[in-house]
């Protein structure tokens, strides 16, 4: 017998164990007979269409529901999942808007690289090598050592970026379909890249102190098997870990010392705030990430990650040298650029100005009435007293392309009233008159509701 459906047809869902029953709709959604949203049959139904137990069509579903491939809606029923479609960061190049949305650093702020590449000429690298190169471990050492001295044991790994380590971080701790921590708001990178590997994110809530206890346990009880925390310039509130914060997320996790806790410090030298970890000196599973990309530009792949000696050994199987390690010419041009008094210098302009901006375009906004905390980071954070998402529309025709909360939430709604504004090539009158142009576009929102 077959089960008959619009999208069915007369292709059969067919097995006798759960497995089996999975694997043959998997294979429909593959042939494409079944399509993201299409409902599945009533349990009752699909097992007394196959002559099995209810609860072994249960359990199909639950293998389904577990690797992302299903949803389960209530009186809805269970329906073939929808990829989730996570927005980009980065500029809009065919908009003639006044671009605020992009979250980019300052190009006129990142390094001249032309005197560094004039230094990199010398012994090629061989098959077999280490991956990271001696000079960029030493200098990395020292830099991440700093902050890790309460971990017994530091080792070191270098990846194609911040996003690269995620991805190998999950790949070697996740199997498809677990559950991950993520902020809420989230950085859309690490919800991407969640997605894209098909585990399921479980959102943390963010406040001024940032990532929240109660969220922490919330997502610890629901079986979270990793955890992704911003520890300072959250990415897009601009909240960082206070000291009592911290110490309160390292007191909870101290019972899930086997959870992956991973760190995402992707502001590191251009925060104007200190670094707290939430990492215990007893957690077994820990991974630190920085990359260079926000102070050196992000044509600079590249990033270090500090963790426990069981992660680095499993990252160091998925770092080959010859097949997929990071370039030694883009390692020792990093060292070049940090062993560059005059490059630092400007790294620490380029923090200052960040902050100085963020700063002026808050005291602007709260001119206009609106309130608003600059918070450390790239870009800000504005509450509304209406639907970010309206707001924008009425801001277009006022010439502005900006970026609504919504596309950062997981689950907490309040994202949906707030902007995030990247202000910091803004002079004094552009600040002035993006403000004024948002709190005229939230009259004309609440007029008109």
């Amino acid at each position: 017998m077959t089960i008959r459906d619009a999208r069915l047809g007369t292709s059969p869902i067919t097995g006798e164990s759960a497995a089996e029953i999975a694997e043959s709709i998997r294979t429909l959604v593959d042939r494409g007979i079944l399509a993201p949203g299409d409902a599945l049959p009533p349990v009752r139904a699909l097992a007394e269409d196959l002559g099995v137990n209810r609860n072994t069509v249960v359990a199909a579903y639950r293998l389904l529901s577990r690797a992302g491939a299903v949803e389960t809606r209530g009186r809805g029923g269970t329906r073939i999942a929808t990829r989730a479609i996570v927005p980009l960061e980065g500029y809009a190049p065919d908009s003639v808007l006044r671009d605020v949305a992009n979250g980019n650093p300052d190009p006129t702020l990142i390094p001249d690289l032309s005197p560094a590449l004039a230094t990199l000429a010398g012994r090629p690298v061989l098959y077999g090598e280490p991956t990271i190169d001696p000079s960029l471990e030493r200098w990395a050492r020292a830099w991440m050592a700093e902050d890790l001295r309460h971990q017994e044991e530091l080792r070191l790994t270098v990846t194609g970026g911040a996003v690269d380590a995620l991805e190998r971080l999950f790949a070697d701790a996740l199997t498809r379909g677990d559950l991950v921590g993520l902020e809420d708001p989230c950085f859309l990178s690490a919800l991407r890249t969640v997605h894209v590997g098909g585990y399921r994110p479980h959102p943390i809530p963010v406040d001024e102190e940032g990532m929240t206890v109660d969220g922490l346990q919330a997502a610890l009880e629901a079986g979270v098997r990793a955890i992704v925390c911003t520890p300072r310039a959250h990415n897009p509130t601009g909240a960082s870990l206070t000291p009592e914060r911290a110490a309160a997320l390292r007191e909870a996790l101290a019972e899930h010392p086997h959870i992956l806790v991973i760190e995402d410090d992707h502001f590191s030298m251009l925060s104007r705030r200190p670094y707290v970890s939430i990492i215990g000196s007893e957690h077994e599973r820990w991974a630190l990430i920085r990359s260079v990309s926000k102070f050196l530009g992000p044509d600079l792949c590249l990033a270090i990650t500090a963790s426990d000696a069981k992660t680095a050994d499993r990252l160091a199987q998925r770092l080959t040298p010859g097949s997929t390690w990071v370039s030694h010419l883009l390692q020792r041009l990093v060292v070049a650029l940090v062993d560059d008094a005059d490059v630092m210098a400007g790294v620490e302009r380029a923090a200052e100005h960040y902050s100085a901006r963020n700063a002026a375009f808050a005291e602007h906004a709260r001119t206009a009435g609106l309130p608003c905390r600059p918070g450390d980071g790239l870009s800000v954070w504005l509450p509304l007293p209406a639907p970010a998402r309206a707001v924008t529309q009425q801001l277009m025709r006022r010439g502005w392309l900006v970026r609504p909360g919504d596309e950062f939430l997981l689950a907490d709604d309040s994202a949906a009233h707030h902007l995030r504004l990247t202000v910091h090539d803004l002079d004094d009158e552009d600040a002035h008159r993006l403000a004024t142009d948002i709190a005229a576009a939230v009259e004309t929102v609440l007029h008109t509701a």
